[in-house]
């Protein structure tokens, strides 16, 4: 079932991060995935040791620099990110090329690269394996639940207005506490849409923390979304995720 709706990836933004963040290290890694090799931008905390990690899902346009800034930021937070190349190497600026990357992209196919991006992180030295988590925006939000229905040991998982599942078969197969943020003026990820997704979970036994954000739209946490971004909003749910990743991996 194809629920990463394109009506909702078409407001997603570029944008380029300016938090401060700790000295990181960082790299285009491969991996393999079924009988292919992906790739995928890895930020390393500077620090030894066992960490937790997060695999870090981009939205419509692709692994571009928004993305790997957010994998920065969050192995300044002390864990290992990789953020995953579904595009296999291509991305957009115009929305239109976007769109058309987006309907091209096979849902099977992004879903084994995460799995396998999931094994890749496990299967590290600097990695705790019982500690890897996924946050994904826009298209990597939706991604972000696909990833948890499909990966039973996957820790945590955050979704940022992407689609979400209520059919209660698929929920049963979550089992990663989840975080969502969400705009209420939306008009993709709807505010009813959040809410049975919501009501879908607390009816399976399931955790869930949504908030939806009065006065935001779209991919509000993104800065280069000038009409969209909501700063306030956007730097409350950046606290809402680090606290929420804090609380279930470290």
């Amino acid at each position: 079932m194809r629920r990463i709706l394109v009506a909702s990836m078409a407001i997603c933004s570029l944008a380029l991060a300016g938090a401060a963040r700790a000295a990181v290290k960082t790299a285009m890694v491969s991996y393999p995935s079924g009988t292919e090799t992906v790739s995928g931008y890895l930020a390393l905390p500077d620090s030894a040791g066992k960490h937790p990690a997060l695999i870090v899902i981009h939205e419509w346009w692709g692994l571009n620099d928004w993305v790997k800034e957010q994998g920065q930021k969050f192995a300044g937070l002390g864990y290992v990110a990789l953020a995953v190349d579904l595009y296999r190497g291509r991305s957009a600026a115009d929305p239109g090329e976007a769109h058309e990357l987006a309907r091209g992209l096979p849902q099977d196919r992004a879903v084994r690269d995460l799995q396998a991006a999931f094994a890749y992180l496990a299967s590290r030295p600097d990695v705790e394996a019982s500690k890897i988590g996924d946050v994904g925006w826009c298209m990597g939000g939706g991604y972000s639940l696909l990833l948890a229905e499909n990966e039973p040991k996957l820790a945590a998982c955050v979704v940022n207005y992407g689609a979400m599942p209520t059919d209660p078969a698929v929920i049963a197969r979550i089992q990663a506490p989840v975080l969502g943020n969400f705009g209420a003026l939306d008009r993709g990820i709807k505010p009813e849409d959040v809410q049975a997704f919501e009501k879908a979970m607390q009816t399976a036994g399931k955790k869930i923390d949504a908030k939806i954000y009065d006065g935001a739209g779209h991919a509000f946490e993104n800065p280069n979304n000038k009409d969209g971004y909501r700063p306030e909003a956007a730097a409350d749910a950046w606290t809402r995720m680090v606290n929420f990743f804090a609380a279930n991996l470290k």
